[in-house]
């Protein structure tokens, strides 16, 4: 398999976080890869249209994305339970998960907000909004996470992801003030093998 890859990618890192626990990292090629809103890579765009990380090329030449997808075919391929099986609690974790999705999305736009555009062009309410969606998203999730146990599913590696993320392109949003429930389950996930290993960098 390859997968165009980058380390800064909070989607990417989520994919990397699955294949690591399920076993399957070893099988993975990392190709590199400068997508870009803007300045898109042609090499990414010749296999998926929307030129974005992560796409992952399985064995057979197929291109797999969004990181929901590749995610979910690597749990079938290594015959995991990372996602939800049929049941009760299978409606509770994709929602929990379009959450962080969701605000992991509005993250990656308020990042663009402030990185990419033209300062003359910027809207810093676009980003406020953005950032609102977020910290709306933390107020939700503190009151649940104590809950959470020791859940390491498709959900529970978005909100770890979405967090290292604010962490590493949002250094002055403190998201643990008024979240200190949430914050210590961070501390805590964060000290898993495969987190520790998919840290972002630049």
């Amino acid at each position: 398999m390859k997968l165009f890859f980058s380390p800064a990618s909070p989607y990417v890192r989520k994919v990397m976080v699955f294949a690591m626990r399920l076993g399957l990292a070893d099988r993975i090629e990392k190709l590199t890869a400068a997508a870009n809103p803007v300045n898109r890579d042609p090499n990414i765009v010749a296999v998926n249209a929307l030129g974005k990380v992560p796409t992952l090329l399985t064995d057979e030449g197929q291109a797999l994305f969004d990181s929901r997808v590749i995610c979910e075919y690597l749990n079938a391929l290594g015959k995991g339970q990372l996602y939800p099986a049929d049941g009760p609690g299978k409606w509770a974790v994709l929602a929990e998960h379009a959450l962080y999705d969701g605000m992991l999305d509005a993250s990656l736009l308020a990042r663009y907000e402030e990185a990419m555009r033209p300062e003359a062009l910027r809207w810093p309410a676009w980003r406020d909004g953005q950032m609102d969606k977020i910290l709306v998203g933390l107020k939700h999730t503190e009151a649940r996470v104590a809950s959470f146990g020791d859940r390491f599913d498709l959900a529970t590696i978005t909100l770890g992801c979405l967090l290292g993320y604010l962490d590493f392109r949002f250094a002055s949003f403190d998201w643990r003030t008024g979240h200190p429930k949430l914050a210590a389950w961070f501390v805590r996930f964060s000290a898993l093998p495969e987190m520790k290993a998919t840290v972002p960098t630049a």
